[in-house]
């Protein structure tokens, strides 16, 4: 997978080298390129905001330097990119979306600050290709960094090869619809406290009902709508 991600502060990603996703990217799993916006202005101090049209309050991002970013990194990508820009007004991220996100050949992350980029970028890219804005929940970050990286760990843990065990993958939270169970480790009691008998007991079928009653009560304890109606 390519992914690119458009922003002024590209020092923020360089977190991306370390961890799972630092050595997917090193075993050839995942190609990253990030492109400073200011690369991308004429003006000898890299303006990429100016006042919103009709009065208000904050600055807005300019189209210019959006285009002129977005065309060079669309130029030499994939057939059919998607792009997405995280924004507050967007549809919410989740795990379903970031399977389907997994399987693209290349994601481009479009990062706005302040007041947000001005709507003409959606609408011009939107023409040429598949724009989406998401949203990671409801609630206002300063800048996308947060959310695109957020989405990067989320989507790139789904691709083959990233997790070195995929069976892991399978029994998280929201994999199929519920929270994941609690889980213990060694040693059999910590301050008092015992990992339940169950999980000691080596019936390996009681162990997959008691994990799958404990989902069950988490969500309907924790997210009661995530809760199938039959449940």
């Amino acid at each position: 997978m390519r992914i690119d991600i458009v922003t002024i502060f590209p020092e923020f990603f360089d977190v991306l080298d370390i961890s799972l996703l630092g050595k997917a990217r090193a075993n050839g799993l995942i190609e990253l390129g990030v492109h400073n916006l200011r690369d991308f202005t004429h003006d000898r101090h890299h303006t990429v905001d100016d006042t919103p049209a009709g009065g208000g309050a904050g600055m807005v991002m300019k189209p210019e330097p959006w285009g002129e970013a977005l065309d060079a990194v669309l130029e030499n990508g994939a057939d059919d990119p998607i792009i997405i820009f995280p924004s507050p007004a967007g549809v919410p991220f989740d795990q379903k979306m970031a399977r389907e996100l997994a399987h693209e050949q290349q994601i481009v992350f479009g990062c706005g600050r302040y007041e947000g980029i001005d709507q003409r970028v959606f609408d011009h890219y939107a023409d040429r290709g598949r724009v989406r804005l998401v949203s990671l929940g409801d609630y206002v970050l300063n800048g996308g960094e947060v959310a695109v990286m957020a989405m990067i760990e989320a989507v790139g843990r789904l691709i083959p090869g990233v997790v070195g065990n995929p069976e892991s993958l399978v029994e998280e939270s929201h994999e199929d619809g519920l929270l994941e169970y609690p889980s213990y480790t060694k040693p059999a009691v910590w301050r008092e406290r015992e990992v339940p008998p169950v999980l000691r007991s080596g019936d390996h079928g009681a162990i997959a009902r008691w994990r799958h009653e404990q989902q069950i009560e988490r969500t309907r304890r924790v997210r009661p709508d995530l809760l199938p109606p039959e449940l």
